[in-house]
């Protein structure tokens, strides 16, 4: 099938009709009868069941349309592409994050991004690392963040801030000399907050406490940094996590110590190595390590 039939048999599948498919095509009903019969034509069968003026998608249709779903996606794309730099407009910064850095950092890296770029169109999404290195390899985001350095040889990690591993624990937990001293594997008593197996971070506060022989007991596990955080400003235990997300809880409520010994948390900035970052991109990417190291400034 050529693009402008798969363009059509979609908007056909959608709409159920000629005439719809017409309209959203922004063509007329006989090009689109003339494209549907020419797609058949070629393909030996027909795609549809003619009933009373409504077209009804055969199985061979249904599969089709599955097979050709992602590569319809990709023409809109490319046609969107195409307007925006005949319109010369900024083109389209894809960005994804992991949850924590979207939701401690980039609201106000956003906010400075969009002084100097008030045009520019920014598509924002998050997951965790390993979904962001397929993101980025198969083109569907053109930069990303993550704590996590993926060290896969097709991503290019580039370190633009960084903090130390951060103990928050509720507001009054700890006199002000506790607070002013570094906080060992051997304080990790209570009611405390843990993380999922398998979380990085997660992973050396694990190393960290077996190092010290310490084996702490967590009665509350959470999946996300954020949702650690929250637990903490409500008063219901001590967590470990990243310094970019004890810099944005609440100073009021709670209260923070930097473990010991010292272990540095990198913001890495993700990209693919075989493309390189637009100016905007570029500029969107300075504007969130800048607010990064003035959260961790802010915090400390």
């Amino acid at each position: 099938m050529r693009l402008r039939h798969i363009e059509v048999f979609h908007a056909i599948m959608q709409v159920g009709t000629i005439s719809g498919a017409a309209q959203v095509l922004h063509i007329s009903q006989p090009a689109v009868t003339k494209v549907l019969q020419h797609a058949e034509l070629q393909l030996g069968m027909p795609l549809f069941e003619r009933v009373r003026g409504k077209l009804y998608p055969k199985p061979e249709a249904h599969r089709l349309f599955a097979e050709t779903e992602k590569l319809n996606r990709d023409l809109q794309g490319i046609r969107r592409l195409a307007a925006s730099l005949k319109g010369r407009a900024v083109e389209t910064v894809r960005l994804v994050s992991t949850p924590t850095i979207a939701i401690s950092v980039l609201p106000q890296a956003m906010t400075a991004w969009r002084g100097d770029f008030p045009q520019a169109r920014c598509e924002l999404a998050t997951h965790h690392t390993s979904e962001i290195v397929n993101a980025l390899r198969l083109g569907e985001a053109d930069l990303a963040l993550s704590l996590q350095d993926p060290r896969h040889p097709g991503i290019v990690a580039e370190p633009i801030a960084h903090g130390m591993l951060t103990v928050m624990a509720p507001a009054g937990t700890w006199s002000e000399e506790e607070c002013a001293r570094p906080f060992t594997a051997d304080g990790l008593t209570g009611e405390l907050i843990g993380l999922n197996d398998g979380d990085p971070l997660g992973e050396i506060v694990v190393a960290a406490c077996e190092a010290q022989g310490v084996q702490p007991v967590y009665r509350t596990v959470v999946q996300t940094y954020q949702i650690a955080r929250s637990l903490v400003e409500a008063g219901a235990g001590i967590a470990v996590l990243d310094p970019f997300t004890a810099a944005s809880a609440d100073p009021a409520r709670v209260q923070c110590r930097q473990w010991s010994p010292a272990m540095p948390v990198h913001l890495y900035l993700l990209s693919a190595s075989h493309s390189p970052l637009s100016h905007g991109a570029r500029e969107l990417a300075n504007c969130i390590g800048a607010t990064a190291r003035a959260c961790l400034e802010k915090g400390s």
